[in-house]
């Protein structure tokens, strides 16, 4: 390993200001970008800069925080970055959010929801960007999934033994959520574990977590050396799934897409983007998001580029599942498309069930399929 790679949190071999720089991971779904937002609206005067990383073509959890982060933000989509990227590729992501002239204080990366949190501390470990240092990594947890998740993949226990930080998110809808921490605190191994709702959590902690010398020694030397980026990265998350985009100019009937929705299959486990509704909500374009059976819908005004016509509305979605069928995915979304001209008033009631009263205020809500 190289001296950078090798340096400890708190040591400083060149003389120069470090910016910390913190994995932000969690399965699908689990409020990543939720928490990343908050941070970013309330980070008390400190400069966030983001990598931020899509499964999906279509970067999704990029466009979420772009608003936010303006020029801080670096978006990498349609693949994992602990397989997409190598660690002189993401040096030079973190070279420019990491220009003393961007004023930031610390980077975040946002993973992928089936990246591999071991294979990204690796990574910051081994940049040899004199500007910056491994921050810790900060583990996201859906408490109402996570006996689902760790059932189907238990490598997710591997996860939380060397987080330095795990947030139990959405304990507002978890039946037992006082189990669900006891059994994730049992699992950190001495982390800090912190509830959630909506992904708000104190922005000091993003600071606070960086990892002493001797949690960084719970990964052994092999861990942190070793490339695995064989051609099946076999064990990591991303090789059991697969992602569908969809994009239409064409609006969407929103009756036709909650008859997809509501139907379903159980490998399709997460959906996120924009639908364009057309006529039937000419002022709002409507975010959509469903983990599992879990599903929200969340109105936003268009933007003046929009309205104007300078930039077309359009609905954008990735859904990402096991054994799903791309083509017939596709083929029930195109399904869903309509361009009439006079839209039906009571077309959007469907869409209306999952937009509760106060949305604007908890725009991360998620609501259970009635």
């Amino acid at each position: 390993m190289s001296q950078s790679s090798s340096r400890g949190p708190g040591s400083s071999p060149r003389q120069v200001p470090q910016i910390p720089v913190v994995v932000l991971a969690g399965f699908l779904g689990s409020g990543k970008t939720t928490l990343l937002n908050h941070l970013l609206h309330r980070s008390g005067g400190s400069r966030i800069g983001a990598v931020v990383n899509d499964f999906g073509a279509i970067e999704i959890d990029a466009m979420a925080v772009a608003g936010a982060l303006g020029d801080s933000t670096v978006s990498l989509g349609n693949g994992c970055l602990c397989c997409a990227v190598d660690v002189e590729e993401l040096d030079r992501y973190l070279e420019r959010l990491a220009d003393p002239a961007a004023g930031i204080d610390v980077i975040v990366i946002e993973a992928s929801g089936l990246a591999e949190p071991q294979e990204l501390v690796r990574m910051v470990l081994a940049s040899e960007n004199p500007r910056v240092m491994y921050g810790g990594l900060v583990e996201v947890v859906d408490a109402v999934e996570f006996a689902r998740t760790r059932e189907l993949h238990p490598e997710i226990d591997r996860h939380l033994a060397i987080a330095d930080l795990v947030v139990v998110n959405k304990l507002d809808r978890a039946e037992d959520g006082a189990g669900v921490l006891a059994l994730v605190r049992s699992l950190s191994d001495g982390a800090a574990v912190v509830p959630a709702t909506y992904g708000r959590i104190d922005p000091e902690f993003l600071f606070d977590c960086r990892p002493s010398e001797e949690r960084i020694g719970q990964l052994s030397f092999d861990d942190l050396s070793r490339h695995d980026h064989d051609e099946n990265h076999a064990g990591h998350l991303h090789t059991g799934y697969d992602s569908v985009s969809f994009v239409s100019d064409v609006p969407i009937d929103p009756r036709r897409l909650m008859d997809f929705l509501d139907g379903r299959a159980d490998g399709l486990y997460r959906i996120k983007g924009y639908v364009d509704f057309g006529p039937y909500d000419p002022l709002n374009r409507y975010s959509v998001h469903a983990v599992g059976r879990f599903l929200r819908f969340h109105p936003e005004p268009w933007t003046d580029g929009d309205r104007n016509g300078d930039e077309p509305r359009r609905t954008q979605l990735v859904l990402i599942g096991a054994g799903i069928d791309a083509a017939a995915l596709r083929k029930e979304l195109q399904a869903c498309t309509n361009d009439a001209l006079h839209a039906d008033e009571h077309g959007m009631w469907g869409v209306l069930r999952y937009v509760r009263e106060g949305e604007a205020e908890e725009p991360e809500a998620s609501y259970d399929t009635p």
